[in-house]
């Protein structure tokens, strides 16, 4: 049995937060680079370009990507070989994400009730998942998520008839209601299967799947690459004003399901996509 205690998941969430509203995974910086090597557009390259550029001044005057530091999301993955002392594991999350956002003059843009809409002052709660694995290590994501391109995300209670070629319809279709207001170019997470609610999480977690590794199976691969071409045919392209590069990556999941039903869930990001990822 290992033990860790909850004073350093508070530090490494504070650092997380602060990391991954400054600096861009380099998996999105090369999409970014490939975007911009390949858009057929003009005005798409010169909007890439400063994409790029307003990256470079973020990480150099420690300034965020962007104005909207999102929600924080965090994958919790805990090793069952390891025990928590000195608190409660969610407090010390809460606290990690509290001080990440005033330490890092963050903006806070989270309500204590979806109606009543008082700021909570702090960036608090972060929408936090467990998952239980083996091992003594614990794994954290924090994915702050702005809602420009969470508000462009959709769930779809498809039937078994439907197939392969409904996902398809089903996923095009939000990225083409979404169109520019989801800050492209964006990536595309897709859940298949489970339930209403399985789909979502899936979809959500699958924006966080580095861009340049592709799906181990055989039919998702395909439908990546697939997917990926026919949204950049679109032309919705950068920033929303036309061009060949609406989307940088699709990412996709999927999970059993029930004999009656097929669940698609489509969470789409912004060109920042932000993540940090770090192994304790």
């Amino acid at each position: 049995m290992r033990t860790i205690e909850t004073r350093e998941i508070t530090r490494n969430i504070k650092e997380m937060c602060i990391e991954a509203n400054h600096f861009l995974p380099e998996d999105m910086k090369c999409a970014l680079q490939a975007g911009a090597d390949t858009e057929e557009s003009p005005l798409g390259r010169q909007i890439l370009g400063q994409l790029q550029e307003n990256l470079q001044i973020a990480a150099q005057e420690m300034i965020p990507i962007c104005q909207d530091t999102g929600m924080a999301v965090i994958f919790f993955e805990i090793g069952q070989e390891v025990h928590f002392t000195g608190g409660l594991l969610e407090d010390a999350i809460q606290e990690g994400v509290r001080q990440g956002y005033r330490e890092g003059f963050l903006r806070k843009s989270v309500v204590k009730d979806p109606i009543c809409r008082e700021n909570t002052g702090d960036n608090t709660p972060a929408v936090i998942h467990y998952a239980i694995v083996p091992g003594d290590k614990v794994q954290i994501t924090v994915a702050p998520k702005g809602f420009g391109s969470e508000n462009m995300s959709r769930v779809f209670m498809l039937k078994p008839a439907d197939g392969i070629e409904g996902v398809k319809s089903a996923v095009l279709t939000a990225v083409k209601d979404a169109g520019p207001n989801a800050c492209p170019p964006m990536v595309v997470g897709v859940g298949i299967g489970g339930t209403f609610e399985k789909c979502a999480l899936m979809a959500k977690r699958a924006l966080t799947r580095p861009l340049d590794q592709r799906s181990h199976i055989g039919y998702v691969r395909e439908l990546e690459q697939e997917l990926l071409q026919k949204i950049n045919c679109l032309g919705i392209g950068p920033g929303g004003l036309g061009g060949s590069v609406t989307a940088l990556a699709v990412n996709v999941e999927t999970y059993p399901t029930h004999i009656a039903g097929l669940p698609v869930a489509v969470n789409i990001c912004c060109h920042v996509n932000r993540h940090a990822v770090r192994i304790l």
